[in-house]
């Protein structure tokens, strides 16, 4: 993959985020707040936390900063998914996100 088909894919993925965010928000009642910046996604909690996922266009990752550490996402083409120790980005996402917002989050 080349970095401008990296690029595509990655905003794609915060697109995808931002969707999963809203309707997070809906079903649970949660007010989370995202905005992407320089292609980087915030995404900020009541409690003043927010959780940072920035590109690494060099390495074909995502850098995920939350409460509970820093985490690089590579993206897998042979299953389309983004992972980490074997762990998917949207349910990594949904338990930082649960942790922050103090409720269950569940990003899909």
């Amino acid at each position: 993959m080349n970095e401008s088909e990296f690029n595509d894919i990655v905003d794609n993925i915060f697109m995808e985020i931002e969707d999963a965010v809203e309707s997070a928000c809906d079903e649970s009642g949660s007010d989370i707040d995202y905005e992407t910046t320089a292609g980087i996604l915030t995404l900020s909690f009541e409690n003043d936390s927010q959780i940072i996922l920035n590109r690494q266009a060099p390495l074909k990752q995502i850098w995920v900063a939350a409460k509970q550490g820093g985490f690089h996402f590579a993206y897998d083409e042979s299953s389309q998914e983004w992972l980490c120790d074997g762990i998917e980005l949207f349910s990594a996402l949904s338990e930082y996100c649960s942790e922050q917002a103090g409720t269950s989050i569940k990003l899909t």
